[in-house]
């Protein structure tokens, strides 16, 4: 059995302080991925930056304290790439992949289209060549299971307030509809899969009005399989109540 995780940490440095080393010794999933650790590797502590049990690979943002994801994993990857190879999104540090035996592993940070949608053509422009990255993977014969913080809540049943935020980035048409693309192209979303109508289970929430004691929140975080790995998906699972950011982990475990 595997258990994978995905957090959006929302600063490495500030999780921390609030016990990400705790949780990660308590949890110890196979594989972590982790979004927004706001650092680069030099600017961290030793146990942060390699904790007894773990290898880790950092893609980092140029600019400080923004965006960069990192990757734990128990085991040495057959392979690790990081970014997609294409500069644009590569200098913002959003992807890390690596190989495995029986899967190619993608951790990623969609961006953000910002309040005023400055950022929306940025974001489905690197939603596109993600999905293209996934199925050039599964056209040479491998499995793909790709996760992280995709900034977009897919169907209503996927944040508490749709109706009053039909016209905000994370739930416009657009976004929304590059979801149902991923599933039409025979990816699974590991959590409706084996949930489809379980309602108030969301992945963020501002930090603004008590939005999380209140439970009104947004999933957006997702673990995503090709179709061939179907049958070994065990469960999916939100961890609300992992304190440390404003988003709280995400898990799939796999026979």
């Amino acid at each position: 059995m595997k258990t994978l995780y995905s957090w959006n940490v929302n600063g490495i440095r500030a999780a921390h302080r609030k016990g990400f080393l705790d949780w990660l010794q308590q949890t110890q999933p196979d594989i972590l991925s982790i979004q927004e650790t706001k650092a680069h590797p030099d600017q961290l502590e030793a146990e942060l930056r390699q904790p007894p049990g773990y290898f880790t690979y950092w893609a980092s943002a140029e600019r400080k304290g923004y965006s960069g994801v990192a990757l734990y994993s128990r085991t040495e990857p057959l392979s690790v790439q990081i970014g997609l190879g294409i500069e644009e999104y590569d200098r913002e540090g959003r992807t890390i992949v690596a190989e495995y035996p029986n899967f190619v592993f993608i951790g990623a940070y969609f961006p953000n289209g910002s309040r005023d949608h400055s950022r929306v053509p940025f974001k489905m422009a690197y939603k596109a060549v993600f999905l293209d990255y996934c199925n050039r993977l599964r056209e040479q014969g491998k499995s793909v299971i790709f996760c992280g913080d995709v900034n977009t809540s897919h169907q209503e049943i996927d944040l508490a307030r749709p109706r009053q935020n039909q016209a905000t980035t994370g739930f416009l048409p657009e976004e929304r509809a590059w979801i149902d693309e991923v599933i039409d192209q025979g990816y699974i979303d590991s959590f409706r899969h084996l949930y489809p109508q379980r309602s108030g289970a969301y992945s963020w929430w501002s930090y603004i009005g008590g939005a999380r004691a209140r439970n009104v929140g947004w999933r957006l975080d997702y673990f995503f399989t090709s179709p061939d790995l179907e049958s070994q998906i065990i469960d999916a699972a939100i961890h609300p109540d992992v304190m440390g950011s404003d988003h709280c982990p995400v898990s799939l475990t796999l026979a």
